[in-house]
């Protein structure tokens, strides 16, 4: 019994610590890539791209909700109406796109950098450059979107977009 016990005690840890390596590679190695993205929604996804270069954010935003009909949750199209969002003056809407990715993905640099430039353009400077730390931990060196979200915090909040009711002129009452 004793010459059975020695070795078995002997072999136990690497035998133990082996078939932890070999269960953990076996479960990353063989994980699912990630999905291809629908065929009509990445047709729609460039068609909203192209209709927001040409600065029609109204038809990009059409485009970017039907590529969504097809790609429930893809963080792409996520990103892409987070900047239509942006361009049409709705920092609040683009911020709520730019944080449905950063649920999935906390990591997403392009996420990390729009919705910091969201903040600084409503004014949350402080916030911003919270997001602009995350960016240089997570670029090492010179990237984009670090430099893009520091211009966005140096340009400041965007101007306030006034209101027909702000600029209303008050009656005025004359003697006849």
């Amino acid at each position: 019994m004793t010459a059975l016990r020695e070795p078995l005690m002997r072999y136990f840890p690497a035998a133990l610590a082996l078939s932890l390596l070999g269960t953990v590679s076996a479960s990353t190695l063989h994980s699912a890539p990630p999905a291809a993205m629908n065929p009509n929604a990445l047709a729609l996804l460039n068609q909203g791209r192209a209709a927001l270069a040409q600065n029609d954010a109204d038809a990009a935003v059409d485009a970017f909700e039907a590529a969504l009909a097809w790609q429930p949750g893809s963080s792409d199209i996520f990103l892409a109406l987070a900047d239509a969002a942006r361009k049409q003056g709705m920092q609040g809407k683009a911020l709520h796109y730019y944080r449905e990715v950063l649920e999935r993905d906390p990591q997403n640099v392009p996420a990390i950098a729009g919705e910091g430039a969201a903040l600084a353009e409503k004014g949350a400077l402080e916030k911003a450059r919270r997001n602009l730390a995350r960016l240089q931990q997570l670029c090492t060196g010179a990237c984009p979107a670090t430099r893009d979200l520091a211009a966005a915090i140096d340009r400041g909040p965007a101007p306030k977009v006034l209101t027909a009711d702000a600029v209303k002129p008050q009656p005025q009452v004359s003697a006849n």
